[in-house]
């Protein structure tokens, strides 16, 4: 059996859901994150879910698998980074489905942050994933790097909640 792989696919704008719906009915594994926001238009206000990074899908595939998901309709291509396709650990997915699944508060920062003291969340809905705390004057925010796809995620979380790295070893 083929080892299967995350990456994440690049797909046509407001086009993210039909292509999670489409792969996932030709028989591979999807995700596609998912916030809820509150949006109000002229006449009403609702509450709708949207993609927590624009026009990104991740898929799970095989070496076999992997050209035919291009096929799909909306799909632009893989998300490369130095000319190839970025693989993503299975624990930056599982931290992403952790934090809306916990109902925490997340966001995607497309850039890089470097700043910060690398830590482990030791409880909450994240517990044992490790990452970069940044902290700012009314909040707390755990980021964690997509280096390869180019985002950051930021979830805010209790200060409480995290332990330094350097006091693991200790």
């Amino acid at each position: 059996m083929l080892k299967k792989t995350w990456y994440a696919l690049y797909v046509r704008s407001r086009w993210e859901k039909k292509c999670a719906q489409q792969i996932e009915e030709n028989g591979y594994t999807v995700y596609l994150p998912l916030i809820k926001t509150l949006r109000q238009w002229s006449d009403r206000k609702k509450m709708v879910e949207i993609p927590l990074i624009s026009s990104y899908v991740f898929v799970n595939v095989n070496e076999k698998e992997y050209y035919n998901i291009l096929e799909t309709p909306g799909v632009v291509s893989y998300v490369t980074f130095e000319g190839k396709a970025a693989p993503i650990r299975e624990s930056q997915i599982d931290i992403m489905r952790n934090a809306i699944e916990g109902n925490l508060k997340i966001e995607a920062v497309d850039r890089i942050l470097k700043s910060g003291q690398k830590v482990k969340i030791i409880s909450g809905p994240l517990k044992g994933n490790e990452g970069e705390y940044i902290e700012t004057a009314h909040k707390s925010n755990f980021i964690i790097s997509l280096s390869n796809i180019g985002f950051s995620l930021t979830v805010e979380i209790n200060a409480d909640d995290v332990i330094k790295l350097e006091q693991l070893s200790n």
